[in-house]
């Protein structure tokens, strides 16, 4: 069926008809496109739906898809003392929209600072110096134990569903880069002081093998690895000198979840031509989101559609924020028609459904996933 061909449908602001989503999803389909097979069709994924958009979807307030309050994507600030969405709120969502897994977040290495007599997590960009950074409390298994409970309590709601569970981690760089130190400061200490700079990039790493242990311990279908490492012109920094600094460390992480044989999915934005055979050589399934300003899908489709699973791509900017419903149609039926053959494409937007999207565009992007995905 060729875009020409398609008459767009009338779709009314906050509409959506659930009766071809409701009790579609199944992690089974998911697994399987992360292998690069061919499914019923492609799965819709989105690991941060915004509260907004789940009020009107669920007709209550529950939170976004990475916290009952605050947002942890925008900010270590904003983890401090949330929880993730409720499971039971998750669940449901989930067999509205037909997505397949619900994630439980832990994204940021958890160092900790003394503020006004409490210990609040460090995230002001303070440290300048090596006594700066030894002032700070290191992550520790307690901090692994807390989002263990919400793994099971997750693990738990989703028994008699096809709904999996992953759980998000491991954002050893950014962490450093976007909340310890100000960006400029540690890019000049990559160069300057690298010992310092491994010395902080090894105590995440020790941290997050031990939290992968942890997680297959308790059960994933599979992993989601997230750590911006790029940006719309290639890597931060050079990647003679980034490939020795986290690539090993990557592979550590790894470790543990290769072993069990758990799938991993991996998120950064920007261009990440320079590591593509890097992050596939070290056992990544998926790769998200494809940045739009960055990736062209119809070249990654063909370099790498037959190593890696692809994932998202839809463009926040247009046609999901400045489009029309019917322009968010157009758009997932241009991606259906290069991504969908062979496999191998988790559909979703080019980061996460934020509240300014509106919310009609949105349900445009789910109902033609659902219509122009199947095989």
């Amino acid at each position: 069926m060729r875009m020409k061909e398609i008459i767009m449908d009338q779709i009314k602001p906050g509409s959506l008809d659930f009766k071809g989503h409701q009790g579609d999803s199944d992690i089974g389909r998911l697994l399987a496109t992360f292998r690069g097979e061919k499914t019923d069709r492609v799965p819709n994924f989105e690991i941060l739906i915004e509260d907004k958009h789940v009020e009107k979807l669920l007709g209550r307030y529950a939170g976004n898809t990475l916290a009952l309050g605050g947002d942890p994507a925008k900010g270590i600030e904003e983890s401090e003392g949330s929880r993730p969405m409720h499971a039971k709120d998750y669940v449901e969502l989930c067999q509205k929209i037909g997505q397949d897994v619900i994630v439980v977040e832990a994204l940021w290495t958890p160092f900790k600072k003394w503020k006004n007599g409490k210990l609040v997590l460090a995230g002001d960009r303070s440290i300048k110096t090596r006594k700066d950074f030894e002032s700070l409390v290191m992550p520790n298994s307690e901090d692994i134990e807390t989002k263990m409970r919400y793994l099971r309590e997750y693990r738990e709601a989703v028994k008699g569903t096809r709904i999996g569970v992953s759980i998000l981690l491991g954002a050893l760089f950014q962490t450093a880069y976007e909340f310890l130190f100000n960006m400029a400061d540690f890019m000049l200490l990559v160069y300057d002081d690298r010992d310092f700079v491994e010395d902080i990039l090894d105590i995440s790493t020790s941290y997050w093998v031990e939290f992968s242990r942890a997680a297959i311990c308790e059960g994933i279908d599979f992993l989601f690895l997230a750590d911006d490492i790029a940006y719309k012109n290639g890597l931060f920094v050079r990647p003679e000198d980034f490939k020795p600094l986290w690539l090993p460390r990557l592979k550590r992480i790894l470790e543990p979840i290769l072993n069990a044989r758990v799938p991993v999915m991996f998120h950064s934005d920007g261009k990440l031509d320079a590591i593509m055979d890097d992050l596939i050589d070290a056992g990544i399934n998926c790769l998200n989101p494809m940045d739009p300003y960055s990736v062209d899908y119809r070249d990654y489709k063909i370099r790498y559609g037959r190593r890696i699973a692809l994932s998202g791509n839809i463009d926040i900017e247009y046609p999901l924020v400045r489009g029309t419903p019917q322009d968010v149609r157009k758009d997932v039926l241009a991606h259906m028609e290069t991504l969908k053959p062979g496999g191998g494409w988790v559909a979703g937007s080019s980061h996460s459904i934020v509240n300014y999207i509106p919310h009609e565009n949105f349900i445009a992007m789910i109902n033609a996933i659902h219509e122009y995905g199947k095989y």
